[in-house]
């Protein structure tokens, strides 16, 4: 039988075990075409508050075991999505729309956290500190309790993966709400992967739900840290709640990310980066290329390659064949998508490729003649839409590239690195690629944007990881009971 046979987990939550939630059951729909593929379970207020209550009671086991046995778990972890490849990027094919590479990439991406954050429980867990008394004086990191775990539908697996992992491996027990229209492959698949790996029950709790499983799992008092990937908008929501409530809270938001072309690149190969920047996964990701900032001595011929670029790239449903981009997650993504595409056309810009959508399948798109008020240009678009503008210095590339609320990644062309790297001071941004494109995360380096972009580096690599998931304790002993004055 598959491990991820919906026989086992249909139209339920997972709390160590599968049961049916209170909150009812939601359909699974491949966007592609349309069809119910499955059903899952749909939590809400009352389930929220029974898994946390369960969560905090687990953790404190969970966080006494030894490291050993949390280590252990996560490489098991790691080795069944390595084993179990296949099947999770079907569904994430299927579910989430992604290309058959995407998919692939986004499943090693899931084995790699967990080595990584298998790592993380063999950690030194503090310091001893200088003091002037006489005792031992330690500050060291315990886990913060229970994490909440709020994860998107566009990279459901590693979104989920990237926080839920290192949380494990660091003594906490998790809340997972995963975004319900990717609820298996952000799922059920972490919670059959890890039930599987020997996690005891009540550790991982995996409830996908709407906004008002989140809006409780951000209020719950059980609940210490959260940990949130989506839009700014929901994001400013999340952080004002957790606020109120005294929590802290890791807000990975929505990006607007400039990649600069410099006069002096092959434009072929910048294309290409362009391109794939631009259109990888539809343009659903906060990372994507959302502007194209082109030196106006190529910026003709940048934007004449990229739209033959953009003209020959397959779109279709990546289960039936292999396509370059797949479908908009749903028709409101879509119409959003396409709105501001015709409002940037109405405004001046050219429509070089694209515009033009069939079902949920857009056309990559490319827009010329754009300036910063562009629609497309000023807005996060959230699909596969290149607005590219020109500039005639460096200093102006600067400015038009932080003229943005969103702070999230940066990429920069030339045949000079050094002249990259000091334009890159100029501008600001959580990361920073010198002759690549803005798309990039691995599980070793710390992952974040700035301003409207987040909450900085929450994610990712030994101190983010560690700063995110634990709390810092202060610690004396003195070798007898001390004695005071009254």
């Amino acid at each position: 039988m598959s491990m991820f046979d919906s026989n086992v987990w249909s139209g339920q939550i997972f709390t160590g075990r599968w049961q049916a939630a209170q909150g009812g059951d939601a359909p699974v729909v491949a966007p592609a075409t349309g069809a119910e593929v499955a059903r899952i379970g749909s939590a809400n207020e009352a389930d929220v508050a029974a898994s946390a209550t369960a969560a905090a009671r687990a953790q404190r086991d969970w966080a006494a075991a030894s490291f050993e046995e949390r280590a252990a778990v996560l490489r098991r972890a790691g080795a069944l999505f390595e084993e179990r490849a296949a099947e999770i990027s079907a569904w994430l094919v299927r579910e989430a729309g992604s290309a058959a590479g995407k998919a692939a990439f986004e499943n090693h991406l899931a084995a790699t956290e967990s080595y990584e954050s298998a790592a993380l429980a063999s950690q030194p867990i503090g310091e001893v500190l200088r003091t002037a008394k006489p005792r031992l004086s330690l500050a060291r990191r315990v886990p913060a309790g229970v994490v909440g775990v709020i994860a998107p539908f566009n990279f459901p697996l590693i979104l989920g993966m990237r926080s839920v992992a290192p949380a494990l491996a660091l003594g906490n027990a998790v809340v997972l709400k995963p975004d319900p229209r990717t609820a298996v492959s952000g799922g059920a698949v972490i919670a059959e992967i890890f039930r599987e790996a020997g996690l005891p029950e009540g550790v991982l709790h995996v409830l996908p739900g709407g906004g008002e499983a989140g809006a409780a799992l951000v209020a719950d008092p059980h609940v210490r840290v959260i940990s949130f990937t989506g839009s700014t908008a929901a994001g400013r929501k999340v952080g004002e709640a957790a606020g109120r409530h005294l929590k802290r809270a890791h807000l990975e938001l929505g990006g607007n990310s400039p990649l600069i072309v410099l006069d002096d690149v092959d434009v072929e190969h910048a294309v290409s980066v362009g391109a794939w920047g631009s259109f990888l996964h539809q343009g659903q990701i906060c990372m994507t290329t959302g502007r194209h900032l082109v030196h106006s001595s190529i910026a003709d011929e940048y934007v004449e390659r990229l739209a033959a670029k953009a003209e020959g790239l397959p779109v279709g449903d990546p289960e039936a064949g292999e396509v370059a981009l797949g479908p908009i997650i749903d028709a409101g993504q879509r119409d959003s998508v396409h709105s501001l595409v015709t409002r940037s056309s109405q405004a001046g810009a050219r429509v070089a490729a694209g515009g033009t959508y069939e079902g949920l399948f857009y056309r990559p798109t490319v827009l010329a003649d754009v300036t910063e008020t562009t629609p497309a240009f000023a807005e996060e678009v959230f699909g596969p839409v290149a607005p590219v503008i020109r500039f005639d210095s460096a200093e102006e590339a600067a400015n038009i590239a932080s003229a943005s609320d969103y702070g999230l990644s940066l990429g920069i062309l030339t045949s000079n690195p050094m002249r990259g790297y000091e334009l890159a001071d100029r501008i600001p941004a959580g990361l920073v690629h010198i002759n690549d494109q803005t798309v990039d995360d691995e599980a070793v380096a710390p992952f974040g944007g700035v301003g409207a972009s987040g909450t900085g580096s929450r994610f990712g690599g030994t101190t983010a990881n560690i700063e995110a998931f634990t709390e810092t304790q202060w610690v004396t002993m003195r070798a007898d009971v001390a004695r005071y004055p009254f």
